[in-house]
């Protein structure tokens, strides 16, 4: 036995396992859903209304263990905010070494589950097999939603302003505090490393997206690249520039410490949790006030401008990977 729990070959796992420590794991109950996860099943069935948009995405979770279930939820859910949606409907792949198990699989579902729930977010199918092959587990999500609205980076235009909420590097510094703590030891105190943890609860974007989506042009969730990598991003869709304002990007203290001390680029370290919202001119001060009014922090850092006039290279490498190679 393993954990109180059964130890189990390599391969897909046994239905009567499935049925009791992987299925019950269905996070929140929707009408919409007329055919959910089952044995046996081969796809859910979803009734979908007349003049929605489908949003989809679909992310893995790579360089985190420790809540790596709610972290998968929220980057996945967070692309479809991007789109102006509402997450409704969550798939899950699991492929957890052999060595890891069965409590492995459980404990990832459990978190899943969990932030499913609070979101109203359906588990509506999935795979999880134990394997030989990986000494990490491999976790991709795919979600999807209904959105009224259609953003493409093409409609950008210059002299749109550039929003950012919250600051850089969240999700990256919440990685390294729960999978790397040693890193952080020699700067900071046990308590701000404690704080830096407790930001996995704000790597959520759906509540600042929903303020201001019937405002945006594009809106975007700057994963790996962090911040800079978002923008890069940006700017390479719409085949624009950007005049960036350096010292508009909200940097939290401990970030600072932590970027200073190991010498890290914190403006390309993965910042899910920050939302970036490109909006016109004329409602750049409307967007503000609404982030003001739901207490979500937020900062004009820059404008769109024609090709060739902008005052940043910018380019998508990612920080967080040299970081935990240390």
């Amino acid at each position: 036995m393993e954990d109180g729990l059964r130890k189990l070959p390599v391969g897909k796992l046994p239905p009567d396992i499935l049925e009791q420590h992987i299925l019950q794991f269905s996070g929140a109950s929707r009408p919409d859903v007329l055919v959910g996860p089952g044995i046996g099943e081969d796809a859910s069935l979803i009734r979908f209304p007349e003049g929605k948009l489908l949003a989809v995405s679909s992310d893995p979770i790579v360089g985190a263990s420790k809540g790596a279930g709610t972290f998968l939820v929220h980057i996945n859910a967070n692309d479809i905010a991007c789109k102006g949606g509402d997450p409704a409907y969550f798939i899950i792949t699991l492929i957890i070494p052999v060595e890891q198990g069965l409590p492995f699989a459980k404990m990832i579902m459990e978190e899943i589950h969990h932030a499913c729930k609070k979101m109203g977010i359906a588990v509506i199918g999935g795979h999880t097999e134990l394997t030989d092959r990986y000494k990490k587990p491999v976790v991709v999500g795919t979600m999807m939603g209904q959105t009224s609205y259609l953003y493409r980076a093409t409609d950008i235009c210059a002299g749109d302003g550039v929003i950012m909420t919250k600051h850089v590097g969240l999700e990256g510094m919440s990685i390294l505090a729960h999978d790397r703590p040693d890193l952080l030891k020699p700067h900071l105190s046990d308590a701000e490393i404690q704080s830096i943890t407790s930001w996995i609860s704000s790597i959520s974007v759906l509540k600042e997206a929903a303020a201001v989506r019937d405002l945006a042009r594009f809106m975007h969730d700057p994963t790996e690249g962090g911040l800079f990598g978002g923008l890069a991003e940006i700017c390479r869709l719409s085949g624009l520039n950007l005049h960036l304002d350096m010292e508009a990007i909200p940097i939290h203290p401990l970030t600072r410490k932590v970027g200073k001390a190991l010498g890290a680029d914190i403006y390309h370290l993965i910042s899910s949790g920050v939302l970036v919202v490109v909006v016109p001119e004329e409602k750049i001060e409307t967007a503000l006030k609404r982030l003001e009014e739901k207490q979500i922090p937020a900062a004009l850092i820059g404008k769109i401008v024609e090709e060739g006039r902008g005052n940043c290279e910018l380019d998508s490498k990612e920080e967080l990977w040299r970081l935990l190679a240390l």
